[in-house]
């Protein structure tokens, strides 16, 4: 079985950083995925945005704390889950994309990061972890 997600896309807002009761760390964000394709009746110009939700643990989500930004445009694998919860007696779902890791495009520098980078620089000036 193959479970595997491909995208490049920007971040529509700042990554909501939780820490859990546990010491985990957890980064939620949603990317914008945009498409575009030629009206074969028009032959318009048009694009299509779908929006991923997407999640990422530890030290990767440390890296999107203090990286990721809102308009960030970044490629990004992972896998996807579908998880569901209740509240008020209704039950909701939920799909979204866990990170295994991410690149960021930020003008002429590159920077990734993976699920195994643990570590962040102590300032801007300091070598990237990725």
């Amino acid at each position: 079985m193959l479970n595997r997600f491909q995208f490049i896309g920007r971040l529509g807002k700042e990554p909501e950083i939780r820490n859990l009761d546990n010491g985990s760390t957890v980064a939620n964000f949603g990317v914008a995925i945009t498409e575009g394709y030629k009206d074969k009746t028009t032959g318009e110009k048009k694009e299509i945005t779908q929006w991923v939700n997407c999640v990422a643990w530890k030290g990767l989500a440390n890296i999107a704390q203090k990286y990721l930004h809102k308009g960030d445009q970044i490629y990004a694998e992972g896998k996807l889950r579908t998880r569901s919860w209740e509240k008020d007696g209704i039950t909701k779902y939920i799909t979204e994309i866990t990170l295994d890791n991410f690149k960021l495009f930020s003008g002429t520098s590159n920077h990734s990061a993976t699920s195994q980078d643990t570590t962040v620089p102590l300032s801007a000036t300091d070598d990237l972890p990725f």
